[in-house]
């Protein structure tokens, strides 16, 4: 299955840290909200989960944080070709989708605070069913793909 990722566009290397800055993020407000209800447990007498437990998720928690990223990142591949969107993705599960260019509505280029901070975007092609996205391309490279799906996709894009 591997073999085919080889002939497949990436995502930049940058994704992994980006996802993983997400993930500490989320991390650490989960530890807030964690922390929050320690105080008010034990201000309220309420039973506390024991700690073995909660250090385990912790652990758990940041160990998919820091692995999860890599992971995702060496299984996510796409290509593009006249009639169709190739992508594929996953680690546990894995999927292999074909878009068929005449599905396509719009596609939409998206730059969050991380992604802008690292000079990347992410593509997200829209047909009726779902979005499929690509995360993390550079910033060139995610304008020229938006731009080159909209062409074969007959897309009329309004912001030019």
């Amino acid at each position: 299955m591997n073999n085919r990722l080889d002939t497949m566009h990436r995502c930049h290397p940058d994704s992994i840290t980006i996802s993983r800055i997400s993930g500490f993020i989320t991390d650490g407000v989960i530890l807030l909200a964690a922390a929050a209800y320690l105080i008010v447990a034990g201000m309220l007498g309420w039973t506390l989960i024991p700690g073995w437990i909660t250090l385990g998720l912790l652990a758990l928690g940041a160990w998919f944080t820091w692995a999860v990223p890599s992971f995702t990142y060496k299984q996510f591949g796409y290509k593009v070709s006249e009639e169709e969107l190739e992508l594929r993705s996953g680690w546990i599960w894995l999927s292999d989708t074909l878009v068929p260019m005449t599905r396509v509505q719009h596609v939409e280029l998206e730059r969050g605070p991380l992604l802008r901070k690292y000079g990347l975007a992410k593509v997200k092609v829209v047909t009726a069913a779902t979005t499929h996205v690509i995360q993390a391309l550079k910033l060139e490279e995610a304008e020229e793909l938006k731009k080159q799906i909209g062409e074969l996709a007959k897309v009329v894009d309004h912001d030019e």
